[in-house]
């Protein structure tokens, strides 16, 4: 029998059920889907412990994600119930990390995440230092064996362009803070694979590095490498 995990006191767990507008042409949830229910339960933590980009609007702070490591173990399947756990993992000067796991029905975990994220000024748009009232938080995060173990893999170096495909970033892929949806950016991404790798293919891993904004009418050019190891 399987242990089910529990979020410390400072984290989050919510249960979503997988709707119609969520799947592929095989009947199981996209990754920019799974990565939205993450986001999702990340938002209602948030909003709970009073660390939400509406909270920090009188601070005229934000947090932004600059890194994420996404793991698929299997993608879950239509009106399936998930349930996903998220919490803060630590805060430190300018950053702070963020854990999510997706659990099946039966305990078992199908995906995980690491995340990194920095705090914005959203007056300036350049990264702010975390204020004294946020830092007073980190006594209530979790036991570092409780965490999911950070990732510090180097991107590999891009040198040329297998497949591209081109996007103009509308009304609808802008959120909270004004700019491209981050979720957006790794749709863009798959979306500029081969047509065999669409649909023959599942994802396994998936690592985001983001390092500027999109914003409203930019033009964005998605390009695609293809690696020896199997990997984009």
């Amino acid at each position: 029998m399987k242990t089910m995990f529990q979020p410390p006191e400072i984290g989050q767990e919510a249960f979503y059920t997988i709707r119609t507008s969520e799947i592929d042409t095989k009947k199981v949830a996209t990754v920019p889907a799974v990565l939205r229910l993450m986001h999702e339960a990340a938002m209602e933590n948030v909003l709970r412990v009073k660390l939400s980009v509406w909270d920090l609007e009188p601070h005229e702070i934000s947090w932004v994600l600059i890194r994420k490591t996404l793991k698929i173990n299997r993608l879950p399947n239509l009106r399936e119930r998930v349930r996903v756990v998220t919490y803060p993992v630590t805060f430190q000067k300018y950053f702070t990390y963020r854990d999510y796991r997706i659990y099946d029905e039966s305990g078992e975990m199908i995906a995980s995440a690491t995340s990194h994220w920095l705090l914005m000024d959203t007056k300036t748009r350049k990264m702010t230092r975390i204020p004294d009232f946020i830092m007073e938080y980190e006594k209530r995060m979790p036991a570092k064996e409780d965490c999911l173990p950070m990732e510090k893999s180097k991107m590999p170096k891009f040198e040329k362009a297998d497949f591209s495909k081109k996007f103009n970033v509308g009304w609808h892929e802008l959120d909270f803070n004004n700019h491209l949806s981050n979720v957006t950016y790794i749709q863009w991404m798959i979306e500029a694979l081969e047509d065999d790798i669409l649909q023959n293919k599942k994802p396994v891993e998936i690592e985001l590095l983001y390092k500027m904004e999109g914003v409203w009418k930019d033009e964005i050019l998605s390009e695609v490498q293809v690696l020896e190891d199997g990997s984009f």
